[in-house]
């Protein structure tokens, strides 16, 4: 199959469920295209954008880590955190790069492309904007919550969140790439600080809703404090919905299998616990339901499996071709 024959996919979001996917899509037959938020305002990358007025590298960092088909050495030097208590207190070595490669190029897109050349990367990575921006919620008792790491510590019910400054302007190949997929996933991870800071991007929705693909929602399988607490799946679709229109999500994918009580306790220490997938609702809503075993049993914390996640997929663009 060439280059111009395999099908496109564009994977939107952020947070930790966004490389667990691309890790699995990279090895298939697909043109990869990840279009990644830059609304992070904690650690190593808040201190940066304050500092250095650029977009949030976080997620960027971990998308191109991976999606990297470097030697793995040089991928754990650019995921390498430094200490705490020195010059470099708590700085991920990938972060710096992509600041010195932003200062170097003049452009935080061009300094992701130079990075992810030299790190071999699979696929085109973007940010969702080049612009430096900042997240913020309105809450369902009118309060208003400024910074992304701030959003879930209010513990208040979120009614919408929102970008500032306005306008905040979409990376034109962000659109472009979304128009012509052929499979718009978006990605699990933080619904409201991780997810919905790239699909609110002005033209970003109507990009989604004019898609030829089919657009995919991966469910979470976990509730999260401060953001999706109680939160049925189909709620986590109208969270989508509700911001960026009704029928632009075509499909969900939901792990349908129980969660180990032993698990589940761990989870129950952060007030978090299984996302109840009522299917009577979201077929209700009109979505596609696809379900399967589709997390990852070896890991202690509950993850998305990389291959089973990836395949799934791969087996909805072979339905549509």
């Amino acid at each position: 199959m060439t280059e111009e024959n395999k099908p496109q996919v564009v994977v939107i979001g952020g947070g930790t469920g966004m490389p667990v996917l691309l890790r699995g899509l990279k090895d298939l037959p697909v043109n990869l295209t990840a279009i990644v938020t830059v609304a992070d305002d904690g650690g190593s990358t808040g201190r940066l954008r304050s500092e250095m007025d650029i977009p949030a590298p976080g997620d960027i960092r971990n998308v191109i880590a991976a999606l990297s088909d470097a030697e793995p050495m040089l991928v754990d030097l650019f995921q390498h955190r430094f200490a705490v208590g020195n010059g470099l207190s708590g700085h991920s070595m990938g972060n710096l790069l992509l600041a010195a490669m932003t200062s170097i190029t003049g452009d935080f897109n061009n300094g992701i492309k130079e990075i992810s050349r030299v790190l071999n990367v699979k696929g085109k990575i973007y940010p969702i904007s080049n612009d430096n921006m900042s997240l913020h919620a309105e809450m369902e008792d009118g309060t208003i919550v400024s910074g992304e790491s701030n959003i879930p510590l209010s513990k208040k019910r979120i009614k919408r969140v929102f970008l500032r400054p306005q306008p905040v302007k979409p990376l034109p190949n962000a659109i472009r790439a979304i128009k012509a997929a052929d499979l718009v996933v978006i990605a699990p991870g933080s619904l409201y600080t991780s997810i919905l800071p790239t699909l609110i991007m002005p033209e970003i929705d109507q990009a989604i809703s004019s898609s030829k693909g089919k657009v995919v929602y991966v469910c979470n399988v976990m509730t999260q404090e401060g953001e999706t607490t109680g939160y049925t799946a189909s709620e986590h679709v109208e969270a989508i919905t509700s911001h960026i229109g009704q029928g632009t999500v075509d499909a969900i994918v939901v792990h349908n299998e129980p969660i180990r009580k032993k698990v589940r306790a761990v989870y129950a220490e952060e007030n978090a616990e299984p996302v109840l997938y009522d299917t009577d609702r979201l077929r209700q809503i009109g979505l596609q339901i696809i379900e399967g075993d589709i997390i990852d049993h070896s890991k202690s914390t509950i993850r998305h499996h990389t291959e089973k996640v990836s395949k799934l997929l791969y087996s909805i663009i072979k339905k549509n071709s």
